[in-house]
Parts: C-alpha cells; structure tokens; sequence
C-alpha cells in the first residue's frame, strides 16, 4: 500500500482523496498555491508544500514544481484528482520516471484516449459505436465549415483535446459557422494548448450517459454501472444521477460492456468513465448510443456511483495503483436506490450565470446529504479557478425520493455575498418534467428564464426582513420584550417598516418580534438579507438606497469580474442594438460575452484584445440613438 500521498489538486477534490487516505492510514501531502494558503485542503492534509503563484499555469499547472513538492515532501505517490494535470500523459511518465507511483491510467492509456478524434477511430476499430462526424487531420476553416456543410445543420464544434464543457459550440446555419468556429479555438487554446476540433453531427434530442469503468494491472475490468449528466448548461454538467431514468437492462447491459471493450482496447488500468451520447426520441435504445470520449481519470460526479454500489473510488484507485487485484468482480456490484448530486458554483444566474468571487461571510450548507466541499465561511472564492464550491448529493430508494431529498438540500443553502446557483438547482430538481425524468441535454435552455431568475421578494421574505429590521432598532433596553424572540401575551401592536430591494420601495407591517417560519435572515453592513429557497434577498433602508436605478441607464458595460479581453467586437461610433455583443472576457476559464444593454451608440471604448481588466472597470459606454 502507498505510504505518503502527494495530492496535486486542490478544493473539494483534494479534501475528498483526504478522507479515504486518512481513513486507509495514507499520509497525504497538500501542494498549494498563493490563493489558496487559507484553504481547508491545506490545513487538512498531513504536510503541505507551497508550489507558486495564483495563476494555475504558475503553480498547479506546473509538472517540475509538482515533482520538486513530492521529493521535498518524501512523497511515494502522485494522485492529481481531476482537472489540471490529471489527464496529462507527459506530466504521468514523468512521476514515473521519477520513482514515485502514479495513481492513474498508463500514460499510453492517456494518450490513446486523450485527443476525441484518434480516441473515435480506436474505439470504431474496437467495435464500440460512435457519433457521425469529421475527425479528420486537415484544420484549415475551409475544410472544417466544408465537413460542417456536409453533415447538415446544426452540428457541434469541440476541442480535440477538450473536457468540461470548454471548447464546444453548437452552431445552427453555416453563415454561422466561422465566428463560432473562432472563438471554439481561442477558448481551446487557453485552456489546453490546443486548438484543433472536431466537428459532430448535433443530435437534436441528446442524453448523456456515461459508464464508471475500472481495471487493474492483472486483467481484471468491470463497470460501475451508468450514470446520466444529461442537465447542463453550455455543455457544462450541473446535475448528475445514476442510475440513468428510463434504462432498461438490456440496454444498460450493451452500453456498459461496450464501456468495458472500450477500456480494454486500451489496456486500461484505474478508474475512467466512457461517456456516450443517446438520441432519445424515442427512449433510450442500444442501437441510438454512440462513444463521444473516455475520461480517464476519476470523474466530479463520481459520488452518485459510490453511493449506488457502496464502493469508496478513490479507495479503489489507491488499491488498484498499489498493484491489488480490483476489490470486487462484476457479479459482486449491483445497484442500490438512486443517486443525485448538484453542483453549487458561485455564479450569478441572472446575470447570465457570470461567475461571483468574493468573501464567503455567510456560507451555510445542508445537512441531511453527503456534501462534498471546497470552501468553508470566512474563506474567499478567488478569480484564479473553477467557480464549484460545493457538491451536494442525495441517496434514496427511488428517484423521486432523492430528487426531493436533493431539491430540499438545495433550498437549505445560505451564502453571502457570493452568489450561487442554489435556488436554481432547487427549481430544476423540482420541475415535473425533470421529476418525471423526461430529461435532455436541451433541458435547462428550454426553460432557462424560469429556472434562472429568482421570483420577487414574497410577503414571508418581506416580513422576515422587516422583522429583523425591528430587532435590530436601537429602543429602550429596559423593555421586556425587546429581547424575546418567542411567544409574548400582550405582543406589541403592528409596525410599518420600509424596505429597498432590487425591485423598488416596499411597506411592511409586521411585528417587533422574530418570526420562526422557513426564512433565514442575517444584518449586514449594508442592511438585511434573507435566505429562503436557496436565494439570497437583500435589503436597504430606502432613506439611503440608490432608488434602484437601472444599473446599465449610465449606458456604462461594467467587467463583472478581473479578466483579459481577447475579442473587441464593436468600435467608438457604431451603431449597436440591444444585447448584440460589444467584447469577449476570458475569466474563470470561460469565455464571457458582454452585450449592448440598449439601442445605442457606442461613445466610450478603450480597451484592446489582449488588455487585463479589474473587476468594475468601465469598458464601453453607450448613448442612446
């Protein structure tokens, strides 16, 4: 068994290999960045080096830093979770080539798997079905929209050596295809090195399934069973079950033994996921499931897999990587109940899901579910990585009972400042046709303004505030019932308190007490917020609010968080409608369009392709027509 663990990953990810480690008599060793000197996987691990800067490139992104962190630390083994390093061929042969154990697939493995389109003729010659389309050598744009012309509309642009959503773009018309084509190769570019694509037929009615694989060193491979990320946004996974609504034995016998041919094409050893797309018109059937690409290393949502199976993943990994046989054979798995796990990302979904960084003074998680976290109150979510702070993931017997279980989990969460994307997780596990599992990858976008935009303020909301305000009023502190935050005989009468929100002026009567209904509600230097249904309201006394004002009147484009501008898609004097775009910011390892707010005219714009940013800065202002 591996001796001392050297971790090479941080947040939720390196908290989670702690645990089991811990649990399994592991040393584990924490590398750390300059952002993340305050984190909880540092103070958790048993050592903990610091490898650079808070730039990923500068420090987690980093393979000799890394190496240097494991021989200072005595470290016999290397784990890099997922993301940074993790699918890195070179980055694995050179662990090896150091002496230390790499916890993970060989590094041929990686390679063969690691770029879509040599992985998507490997797996045809192995008899594994995949998705129509071009993987072809030649990159000119000529080539490229001539394939996209020749698959028929719409069809899907991805990154070669893509993951996580990056690097993807449906396109729907060929007129649009260069632009979307442009920008599919910067994205790719910054975030893997690599800017070749593949193009897809666009299946119009998609499910995602994928298959937990593991194998080990003497032969051994099996399938964990299937899960189902079919909810997401921007091709970006938000909630993941397993196992997978409407999947039938038969089917779910053909899917995942052709996972298992897919991981022994390749030799594999350790845990990997072979992800499939379904067409789903018309359920889910053996014959519409075709390979998209293999993961190989452990995934986010691996949680819903252990829950199902009883399994410890990162156990397996340890066990598998320390030269043990696989801890079970196929016929020892088998299922148990239903698997749900929402990912809570510090983004603002009215703002169009723009990522929020800040100090979390208030960070308030469920109990009742596994939670898997990355930060905790007091800590600050920095512009340097991934915006997931949490997981949250339920168990049930059914379905229904863990979506319900998870969307009340949801509803439970208070954060502040930060926004998140809590009460939009609620609104989706609660959506009857989610409920009903009548699920596609088109899901959230068909009902996006729905699911996105917090309702107002409701009376309870408005009461808990007004409430709350009344407590906090300076008043004679010989009166009794000032402290109380119960029952009192002879409660004081009704009191009219005004409140200033996003949405205007608000008069309240409410009483001098405390209520005890579902809200939550703290002060601020600011004011009040409530907390109810996984949303955070905020309010102000209206003497000293700004009147609520449009934020985009001024005609001023605000950067919402620090970034690089890589595209300026308009010019001091052109005419501009409402939400055509006007700049492209990078931050975040996503790419951010900022649009017109109005009909205008663009008077102000000093920023080039190129320029760092701060957050708040001016970028464009617009004058109306």
């Amino acid at each position: 068994m591996l001796k001392r663990l050297l971790i090479a990953n941080r947040g939720e990810i390196a908290r989670r290999i702690i645990r089991t480690a811990r649990r399994m008599g592991v040393e584990t060793v924490a590398v750390y960045s300059d952002a993340d000197a305050a984190a909880p996987f540092v103070a958790e691990a048993d050592r903990a080096v610091h490898i650079g800067p808070a730039p990923a490139r500068e420090s987690y992104l980093d393979p000799a830093k890394v190496l240097a962190a494991a021989r200072e630390s005595g470290a016999d083994s290397i784990h890099a979770g997922y993301g940074f390093l993790s699918e890195n061929a070179d980055f694995a042969e050179r662990v090896i080539a150091a002496g230390l154990i790499w916890v993970g697939p060989p590094p041929s493995a990686i390679r063969a798997m690691g770029l879509k389109d040599a992985a998507k003729r490997l797996m045809s010659e192995a008899g594994v079905p995949v998705t129509p389309g071009y993987q072809g050598e030649d990159q000119a744009e000529a080539r490229l929209q001539a394939e996209a012309d020749r698959i028929g509309y719409p069809v899907l642009i991805k990154a070669v050596a893509g993951g996580g959503g990056k690097g993807m773009r449906k396109v729907e018309v060929s007129a649009e295809f260069a632009a979307a084509l442009a920008s599919c190769r910067r994205e790719a570019a910054a975030s893997f090195g690599d800017d070749r694509v593949l193009i897809e037929t666009y299946v119009t009615r998609p499910r995602h399934v994928e298959v937990q694989v593991f194998a080990d060193r003497h032969g051994n491979a099996v399938h964990l069973f299937e899960r189902d990320c079919s909810l997401q946004r921007r091709h970006q996974k938000v909630i993941e079950e397993a196992p997978a609504p409407g999947m039938d034995p038969a089917v779910r016998e053909a899917v995942c033994a052709a996972a298992v041919r897919a991981a022994q094409a390749v030799a594999y050893e350790g845990a990997g996921t072979i992800e499939f797309i379904a067409d789903a018109s018309e359920g889910l059937r053996a014959d519409r499931i075709w390979f998209m690409e293999m993961n190989t290393r452990l995934q986010v949502e691996h949680p819903v897999t252990e829950a199902i199976t009883g399994q410890d993943l990162v156990e397996w990994q340890l066990r598998v990587a320390s030269g043990e046989p696989l801890p079970k054979t196929q016929g020892e798995l088998a299922i148990n109940g239903h698997a749900m796990e929402a990912r809570l990302y510090a983004e603002n979904p009215a703002t169009g899901f723009l990522p929020s960084i800040g100090r979390l003074e208030r960070f308030r998680l469920p109990d009742g579910v596994r939670v898997d976290s990355a930060v905790e109150e007091g800590g600050e979510v920095t512009p340097f990585y991934d915006p997931m702070i949490a997981k949250l993931i339920s168990h049930a017997p059914t379905r229904e009972g863990a979506a319900a279980s998870l969307a009340a989990a949801c509803e439970q969460v208070e954060v502040w400042p930060v926004k998140t994307n809590a009460a939009f997780l609620a609104r989706c596990l609660a959506e009857p046709d989610f409920v009903a599992g009548h699920v596609d990858t088109g899901f959230i976008g068909a009902r996006l303004d729905a699911l996105a935009l917090d309702p107002p303020a409701s009376p309870e909301v408005l009461v808990a505030a007004a409430t709350l305000r009344l407590a906090s009023e300076p008043g004679d502190p010989t009166e009794p019932w000032r402290g109380l935050e119960g029952f009192r005989l002879n409660a004081p009468p009704c009191m009219e308190v005004r409140l200033q929100d996003e949405a205007g002026a608000h008069v309240v009567q409410a009483r001098s007490i405390r209520t005890h209904g579902r809200p939550a509600a703290i002060r601020t230097d600011e004011g009040l917020v409530v907390f109810v249904g996984g949303a955070a309201y905020a309010f102000t006394d209206p003497s000293s609010a700004a009147g609520g004002a449009d934020a985009a009147s001024d005609g001023a484009v605000i950067s919402p968080m620090p970034g690089r501008i890589v595209q300026v898609s308009a010019k001091a004097g052109d005419a501009v409608a409402k939400g055509a775009p006007l700049l492209t910011l990078e931050a975040m390892k996503m790419e951010h369009v900022l649009v017109a707010p109005f009909d205008g005219v663009v008077v102000e714009l000093d920023v080039r392709a190129g320029d760092q940013v701060g957050e708040g800065a001016t970028l464009v202002r617009l004058e109306c027509a």
